[in-house]
């Protein structure tokens, strides 16, 4: 998971940034900071976790290259 992806994971839900914060128990600013980094996340291990249950508990998917979803949603082709 990387910053990229929490940002269209909130795109595709319709979410700010404050209700990710609320629904996942990770504090807003530190989503701010992860979402600003392109690439792998830095931080907490719990927070990563945290993060992603939240997320793929609303449906969201997150692929690795080459992986393709389940059912309609995006992907970013790395050049």
């Amino acid at each position: 998971m990387n910053g990229e992806q929490i940002r269209a994971a909130r795109g595709l839900l319709k979410w700010s940034a404050r209700k990710l914060a609320e629904e996942s128990g990770v504090g807003w600013a530190t989503i701010q900071r992860l979402e600003s980094k392109n690439g792998p996340l830095a931080g907490y291990a719990d927070t990563h976790d945290a993060l992603c249950k939240a997320l793929e508990a609303q449906g969201i998917q997150f692929l690795d290259n080459g992986d393709v979803a389940a059912g309609p949603g995006v992907a970013l082709k790395m050049s």
